[in-house]
């Protein structure tokens, strides 16, 4: 690496020199308007270009394009400027003859669909101080005639798809004798390509460099000790993976950086002190590398932070003591290190914070009712850690809280009363502390919730029904705790859950029926439970079903048809009543069970059928002959001529004789008043009738 404030480069501008000299023999190159025209022939018909035409009395060579779409002169009628930016241009550079724009000051063709190669001739543009061709579609590598652009303040190449390394013939050679190379530019971006390589020491030759953003490719080896060298630079963005080595100590003397990006590199060591020394710094990331040892404890000595990370690393010590008075902080992620602190003392109250993840390092200490006044907190993660206490009521004042992750602590106490003020929560969890109560009916009111869990707790009572308003949930998990009553069936209008859990809890009756509606759900357990009846058998149309376990409840009768149930291990249906199926470890279901209380489902299915009937065909067999006995007996009270032991007429063989009509018994009793009743006998009451000619008969 070479030393501070000197960086060589390759005598090789000769390259670049044979190339300039290759373009200027064209002596007789197109006029602007011949050239603009040939360009726009590779756009077919675009609407960009509906401007871009030469009125009847005038032609090619005489035609001023200055009042094109895009175009800007000056006062002498050359273009000065090309700025196509957001058209949706779809074509090549290539049949654009740069040598025609010798005045040219400013390109700009951004976000657009360009493909092909960067042509090489675009280092005629000798006044060109303005180039951006960021987000499209070009390939190929950087040529070197860049090199010639000296007077570009600003290169944005970003978003393409540029392969190669950056060529250090780019830069000025460090001994101030070249002419070539990007002197004055101020703003080097090439990020989100292909390149790869080292970043070129001679980067720190170009004294004006403000901005330098290479994050997004595939660079390697270390950051240069040249960069160093930048006085003027205030953004430094090498977010680019494969990083090595430490941070130069001597970018902790760049006074004006504001913006510094390390993160998701392979960066190794300690991150010098000399960072708390910019007091203009804005923004540091230095996640996602192996960073070890304290982090500057003076990182907001200016106190312009807002925007600060360091997770996903292996810092150890306390906290940077300089972050508990950083009032201008709106984002903070230290997860995932080793970090010691005590949170309601570490930590101040930021008026301005959005975001906080203080996850998984080795912080004490309560959560204070002082984090409800951080009132533009859309996330707050502090799991994994050892806070105790119980969880304020203040915190359900966050109004603007998305995300909350109190998982793997050790608080106490009960659910906050009001938490169904956080009414934008997609993401709850308070997995595995120590919580207790009940589960609060307000939960209904979080309707934008995705995913809700409030496992390993000491949650007591029924799962309210009313969570059936949370119908945004995907992911459910109540398991470990100690929830009784039955499972609600309004649980199956959650129709866009993935993953429901209310394993190892008390709870009873039978699986809802409803749980088929769950057309989405892939992982069910409710296993470790007292669950009764049958598996419903709509359970096979749960087609999305990937996992399910229902061991250690009593569950008896068939397994549902269906790929989940017939795919699944015996364990998840182990420990169980009675079950049986076609898996392998269950009875099949057409064997009787050893204790002779079981039978097969078919078996099963034609008892129900059969005995009703069988009942029914008994009971009405009993009935009739009770009616025939009853009726025997009171034909033999009938002498053979027909009359009964007092003396008169049967009706029912005088009817069958045919010897009277219906009608006139019906007027011989008056319509079968109750004044002709003269008693009951064994198939109704029994009327006297006496008919015209003389007769009485009982009816």
């Amino acid at each position: 690496m070479a030393s501070q404030g000197k960086c060589s480069l390759p005598a090789l501008y000769l390259y670049v020199a044979c190339m300039l000299l290759l373009f200027s023999w064209k002596t007789n190159s197109l006029s602007e308007t011949e050239a603009l025209l040939k360009w726009k022939e590779n756009f077919d018909n675009q609407s960009i270009f509906k401007s871009w035409v030469i009125p009847a009395q005038s032609n090619s060579t005489t035609a001023s394009p200055c009042q094109w779409r895009g175009i800007s002169c000056n006062d002498a009628g050359t273009v000065t400027e090309i700025n196509l930016s957001f058209t949706g241009l779809t074509g090549t550079l290539q049949n654009l003859d740069f040598s025609s724009f010798l005045n040219l000051l400013r390109l700009d063709l951004k976000t657009n669909k360009l493909s092909g190669s960067v042509p090489s001739n675009i280092g005629l543009l000798s006044k060109l101080q303005f180039l951006d061709l960021s987000t499209n579609d070009l390939n190929g590598t950087l040529p070197l005639s860049l090199a010639n652009l000296t007077q570009v303040y600003e290169l944005d190449i970003s978003r393409n798809n540029i392969v190669g390394e950056i060529d250090a013939r780019l830069f000025p050679d460090g001994t101030g004798q070249s002419r070539t190379g990007l002197i004055g530019f101020k703003n080097f971006l090439l990020q989100e390509n292909q390149l790869g390589g080292r970043i070129p020491e001679e980067i720190g030759n170009s004294k004006l460099l403000t901005l330098i953003a290479l994050d997004g490719n595939f660079l390697t080896g270390p950051i240069p000790a040249c960069l160093g060298n930048l006085s003027s630079l205030s953004i430094l963005r090498v977010a680019v993976y494969q990083l090595t080595g430490q941070i130069p100590a001597n970018i902790g003397t760049l006074n004006n950086l504001t913006d510094v990006r390390l993160f998701a590199n392979e960066l190794t060591g300690l991150v010098p002190e000399e960072l708390g020394n910019l007091s203009s710094l804005t923004v540091l990331h230095l996640a996602e590398n192996n960073f070890s040892g304290h982090l500057p404890q003076e990182v907001c000595r200016g106190g312009k932070l807002v925007n600060f990370s360091a997770s996903f690393n292996s810092f150890t010590g306390p906290v940077p003591i300089s972050l508990r008075d950083c009032q201008s902080l709106y984002r903070v992620r230290l997860e995932y290190n080793q970090l010691t602190g005590i949170l309601d003392r570490d930590f101040g109250v930021y008026p301005n914070l959005t975001y906080m993840d203080l996850s998984y390092k080795k912080l004490h200490g309560e959560v204070s009712p002082k984090w409800g006044q951080r009132q533009k907190l859309t996330l707050l993660k502090i799991a994994g850690n050892s806070i105790g206490g119980s969880i304020p009521d203040e915190i359900t004042s966050l109004s603007q809280l998305v995300e909350l992750d109190l998982s793997s602590n050790q608080l106490s106490g009960k659910l906050p009363e009001q938490i169904g003020n956080l009414t934008k929560l997609s993401f709850l969890s308070l997995e595995n502390n120590n919580i207790s109560g009940q589960i609060l009916e307000g939960i209904r009111r979080l309707s934008d919730l995705g995913s809700l869990d409030l496992s390993r707790n000491r949650l007591s009572g029924g799962i309210p029904y009313q969570i059936e308003d949370c119908n945004n949930l995907q992911n459910l998990n109540l398991s470990h705790n100690q929830l009784n009553g039955k499972i609600p069936y309004q649980i199956g209008n959650l129709v866009a859950l993935q993953a429901l859990d209310f394993s190892y809890n008390s709870l009873s009756g039978e699986i809802p029926s409803q749980f088929a509606k769950l057309a989405t759900l892939e992982n069910l357990n409710l296993s470790h439970n007292n669950l009764t009846g049958t598996i419903p058998a709509s359970l096979s149309n749960m087609v999305s079903l990937r996992s399910i376990s229902l061991s250690h409840n009593s569950l008896e009768g068939p397994l549902p048809d269906g790929s989940v149930f017939s795919s699944s291990n015996s364990d998840a249906f182990a420990n169980n009543k009675d079950l049986c199926g076609e898996i392998r470890g269950l009875r099949p279901c057409n064997d009787v069970s050893s204790t002779g209380k079981g039978s097969g489902s078919k078996k099963n299915r034609l008892v129900l059928i059969v005995v009703p009937i069988v009942s029914v065909l008994f009971l009405s067999f009993v009935l009739v002959g009770i009616f025939l006995l009853i009726r025997r007996r009171n034909l033999r009270k009938v002498s053979k001529d027909g009359y009964n032991s007092r003396g008169e007429k049967s009706f029912s063989l005088w009817y069958f004789n045919r010897k009277i009509v219906y009608e006139d018994i019906v007027k011989a009793t008056n319509n079968f008043d109750q004044m002709y009743s003269i008693g009951i006998g064994g198939s109704g009451k029994v009327y006297k009738a006496e008919i015209e000619d003389g007769n009485v008969f009982a009816i």
